[in-house]
């Protein structure tokens, strides 16, 4: 990115983990990833009007502060999803041929039916999978038969997870949920680390895929 913007604003680069009040206060924008946290702490007395995160996830902004301090606040939401869909579909390949499956006689479960889970609900159909969704607000929006989680973990031989984290998804995959979920079915994650409880995972003796986990970059060695 460096040299694009400087035709239009003195830039200043720093490490995301860094970043403090001091070095916000007389900025405009502030272009961040997950690793900064944008809040009261580092936003108070800025002049900051604009947050771009290059994420598709905001859980590192506080978006209602924001919001009452006229702070607009612009994300990349979609900017992976195919990214995603093919991370998931080369996971349900390699698990094809080595458990020797077809995906005819599989039920994939997902959870969250946005950017990432309508593409993946598309591939999965086209390739023979019966495919039962949860997602809440569009059920809300649409009522278009999308299932409770609980339903779809009880029918799910893999579930796959593709949500943002907030307060009503963070451990939202955890051992009462784990408990619903057929032997032997498989959990995929690749949306926030947050959204799957580890412990409970590591407990309930499932198999997993995981592109992200809790904690990151820290890695529980027992989850590989």
């Amino acid at each position: 990115m460096k040299g694009v913007l400087e035709p239009y604003a003195r830039v200043e680069y720093l490490p995301g983990k860094t970043i403090a009040t001091a070095d916000v206060r007389d900025a405009d924008a502030l272009i961040v990833r997950t690793r900064t946290r944008c809040d009261a702490a580092l936003l108070e007395g800025s002049s900051v009007k604009l947050i771009a995160t290059a994420t598709i996830g905001f859980d590192h902004i506080d978006t209602e502060y924001c919001r009452r301090h006229g702070i607009e606040v612009a994300t990349a939401a979609g900017c992976n999803a195919r990214g995603v869909l093919q991370y998931v579909a080369a996971a349900l390949v390699r698990l094809s041929r080595v458990q020797a499956w077809e995906p005819a006689d599989k039920t994939l479960g997902i959870v969250g039916v946005g950017h990432v889970g309508s593409l993946v609900e598309a591939y999965a159909r086209t390739w023979g999978f019966r495919v039962v969704a949860c997602d809440p607000p569009r059920e809300e929006r649409e009522h278009g038969g999308f299932l409770p989680l609980e339903e779809v973990a009880c029918q799910a031989d893999i579930l796959t997870f593709h949500t943002p984290l907030d307060d009503t998804t963070r451990h939202m995959a955890g051992a009462k949920l784990f408990e619903r979920m057929k032997p032997g079915s498989i959990l995929i994650n690749t949306s926030r680390g947050e959204v799957v409880d580890g412990q409970a995972l590591r407990e309930s003796g499932l198999q997993y895929v995981l592109d992200v986990w809790e904690h990151e970059p820290d890695l529980d060695p027992l989850l590989l």
